[in-house]
């Protein structure tokens, strides 16, 4: 991927999806399918975009006992999509067994499996309180990125402000994915944690997920042109 900028495709059916992709101009472009289209339309809406030749990112977080996640991996791997993710909260042997189930036999094309960290939406003192998890949002994003690292995952989704000391922690090969990125002067709506391109790539993102900065824009196809160069100047920084 030239720019691995993942448009969010949260809406409700793939024919408002569609239409989005089609009016914008957006062929080719990597694009991130959640629960909300893909619990309503199922495989058809992967095979639609992988026909238009879109890089996918199925964001479903599988948390469930680890031979039922290796069992739902192996048919996600069979719709030849990118990526997909677990919830790091699984524990290692998930993780382990969703990474056996993406390289069934019976699967050529390779899958990437990312760990979710901690949620982009949960600040430090929701995770303390409700979670019971003490320390940092830091410390514990980093400690769920080591533990998925060492269980075979290839990357997390974090926050951007977890990210470069994930890397320092499992190293520059492991793949970052950070979602919560917002425009230079755009919204923050509902997350907490957010930040530009630019920053993102500075803080050592590898890929971006971006939603209602671009499909709520007044001008979608304007806005990730924007987003490109502001990953851009990330890189010359």
């Amino acid at each position: 991927m030239k720019h691995p900028i993942f448009i969010a495709l949260d809406f409700p059916d793939w024919n408002d999806a569609e239409l989005f992709l089609k009016e914008n101009e957006f062929a080719g472009v990597p694009v991130k399918v959640g629960m909300e289209l893909f619990y309503r339309e199922g495989p058809h809406v992967i095979e639609k975009l992988k026909e238009n030749n879109h890089p996918v990112f199925l964001d479903l977080k599988l948390h469930d006992i680890p031979t039922t996640v290796m069992r739902a991996m192996a048919n996600l791997a069979s719709m030849e999509v990118d990526i997909v993710n677990v919830h790091a909260f699984g524990g290692r042997e998930m993780i382990k067994r969703a990474k056996e189930g993406l390289m069934h036999p019976s699967t050529s094309h390779e899958v990437k499996l990312l760990a979710v960290t901690i949620l982009t939406s949960m600040d430090e003192k929701t995770m303390n309180k409700e979670l019971l998890l003490p320390g940092s949002l830091r410390t514990n994003a980093v400690h769920l990125a080591s533990m998925a690292s060492d269980s075979g995952a290839d990357g997390v989704v974090c926050s951007v402000h977890e990210a470069r000391s994930i890397k320092e922690a499992c190293g520059p090969g492991f793949l970052t994915l950070t979602p919560g990125i917002r425009l230079d002067k755009t919204e923050q709506h509902d997350q907490k944690r957010v930040a530009t391109p630019q920053f993102a790539r500075e803080n050592g993102s590898d890929m971006l997920v971006i939603g209602r900065s671009i499909t709520k824009a007044d001008y979608p196809h304007q806005s990730y042109v924007q987003a490109v160069k502001e990953w851009e100047n990330g890189l010359k920084s």
